[in-house]
């Protein structure tokens, strides 16, 4: 899979890119005009994120690529960054 998120499938998109040159009116000028319209890219901004991912009833950790929204809204669990010793989540699972 290409550059796009896993989850919620935000990827690369096309756009325009313009560059504006001249005075505005207001300033005594004949306004603002579009020069140079080119071609341009918006990619959304994905994070690598080591999360818990269930499949088949069978719960994994796995490196996957996820868009930061994704990450603020809950949709992703992330693992936890340490096997060994006495954590939170063990306390609150127990």
């Amino acid at each position: 899979m290409g550059f796009q998120c896993e989850l919620t499938g935000k990827k690369t998109t096309r756009g325009m890119k313009r560059a504006w040159r001249g005075q505005a009116i207001a300033k005594g000028g004949f306004g603002l005009k579009p020069t140079g319209i080119t071609p341009r890219t918006f990619k959304p901004n994905l994070q690598e994120v080591v999360a818990v991912v269930e499949k088949g009833g069978v719960k994994t950790t796995k490196r996957i690529r996820v868009s930061t929204k994704a990450i603020r809204t809950g949709m992703v669990t992330k693992a936890l960054k340490r096997k060994f010793g006495y954590t939170r989540q063990k306390k609150a699972g127990a």
